[in-house]
């Protein structure tokens, strides 16, 4: 990752942080030359301090998901255009963002009981704190999904965090562009996705 010094972060916990409230992460692997991209959810496990996730057992990716392969995930966090009218001082347009690279070994998850317990687990990380669904262990459709999910986990190798958030900049720029991703951040998306379920 192009990585300018003063947008770099190596601040573990803060690189944690995004896993945990940008949980869509972007699994890139490849085979042969190629390039395989999967966009799914993962719950970074405090214990073991892994990544864990689950892939659908038709996706062409799973071929590329063999126990010690080195994987790449990338999670998202918010990101905005930055416009110079909101600086003290002359700029040029910009866009910030915040976005974290984790490489690791991968490991496949195949003991049905171990599998239960990660799909245990994401559901309960992923509803959160106010939990209106609990899945139980010896619901039946768990057994039936067995058939058709590879859970694997993580080991966690290296993180880089680029946190572009306009650093370089006067305290107050360095303020303003923080309140105009906080505002972007909160946008009302409700046309947009409307218009996507038509």
């Amino acid at each position: 990752m192009y990585p300018p010094p003063h947008h770099q972060s190596h601040d573990i916990e803060k690189m944690i942080s995004v896993i945990k409230n940008f949980p869509l992460g972007i699994l890139v692997t490849a085979k042969d030359g190629k390039p395989f991209v999967t966009h799914i959810p993962f719950i970074y496990n405090e214990t073991s301090r892994k990544l864990v996730a689950h892939l659908d057992r038709n996706n062409q990716q799973l071929e590329t998901l063999k126990d010690e392969a080195e994987v790449t995930v990338v999670f998202k966090g918010p990101d905005t255009y930055i416009s110079p009218s909101i600086y003290t001082t002359a700029q040029l347009p910009t866009w910030n963002y915040i976005i974290v690279h984790v490489t690791g070994k991968l490991q496949l998850i195949n003991e049905p009981e171990a599998i239960k317990q990660t799909m245990l687990d994401m559901t309960e990380f992923l509803e959160g704190s106010e939990q209106k669904f609990i899945l139980k262990k010896d619901d039946p459709r768990m057994e039936r999904l067995l058939n058709y999910i590879q859970a694997f986990e993580i080991e966690i190798i290296n993180l880089e965090g680029k946190f572009k958030l306009s650093q370089d900049k006067n305290a107050q720029d360095f303020e303003n562009a923080k309140q105009e991703l906080i505002g972007k951040s909160r946008k009302d998306v409700s046309g947009f996705i409307d218009g996507i379920y038509e």
